[in-house]
């Protein structure tokens, strides 16, 4: 055996055979993910309730009483049109909390440039790309970048340009990743964000949305993710 093929043996077995924690916002989603997983005991799956302050309670309670390895936030987002389409996964490089700030007379301000904290927080580089990679030969239309944390989701164009202001390459949106990631934080354990695009952010339609497919789709994710890290 070469080095570099030893290298790649070590490599994956620190990618397999984790102690995962999946957090997700509501029963729907936690259903769609264990449909797709076999029997295992090295993943939990664990609604908080939809917004960032519900899944950080919840993340924090669980993580403080089990010993996990990884922290998954997973289920279905709105997309930013051109960036994320209707059906596709998108895997969060960056967790942003886009409203996470304060308004002024010359527009919003950030709470980094307040000097206040940071509203970013970075996913692990490394399992960001193996799990693409992975979801991309599995067949899955994939796609890596910022997903966007809100408390109020986007329902008109004027917001949604607003949003891609504040965070220029934001892929998605949705309402609870900063909350699992600063959770995940506290404990130093590494976050994904993972989401399947139910409908485009911007004016609402509820005609348009793909929400029973966003859900197959992320029972299908949910089998590659086990095959790939558990």
């Amino acid at each position: 055996m070469n080095q570099n093929t030893s290298n790649e043996n070590q490599h994956k077995e620190k990618i397999n055979n984790r102690k995962i924690l999946i957090i997700t916002s509501v029963e729907a989603e936690k259903e769609a993910i264990l449909r797709g997983l076999k029997p295992t005991s090295s993943i939990d799956v664990v609604v908080s309730g939809v917004g960032i302050a519900a899944a950080a309670a919840a993340t924090a309670r669980v993580l403080a009483t089990n010993t996990y390895d990884l922290v998954i936030n997973a289920g279905i987002a709105g997309g930013f049109v051109g960036q994320a389409e209707v059906g596709s996964i998108v895997i969060a490089n960056e967790i942003v909390a886009a409203d996470f700030g304060t308004e002024t007379s010359e527009g919003f301000v950030s709470i980094d440039e307040l000097g206040f904290g940071s509203s970013r927080i970075e996913a692990d580089k490394n399992l960001v790309e193996v799990v693409s990679k992975t979801f991309s030969n599995a067949g899955q239309t994939v796609t890596t970048g910022p997903i966007i944390t809100v408390s109020t989701v986007t329902g008109t164009a004027e917001t949604t340009e607003e949003m891609l202001r504040r965070v220029p390459s934001g892929k998605a949106e949705a309402m609870e990743g900063f909350g699992v990631a600063t959770a995940a934080g506290q404990f130093g354990i590494p976050i994904l964000e993972i989401r399947t695009i139910s409908n485009a952010v911007g004016p609402r339609d509820r005609d348009a949305w793909r929400i029973k497919e966003a859900l197959q789709t992320l029972q299908e994710a949910s089998t590659i993710l086990q095959e790939v890290l558990a």
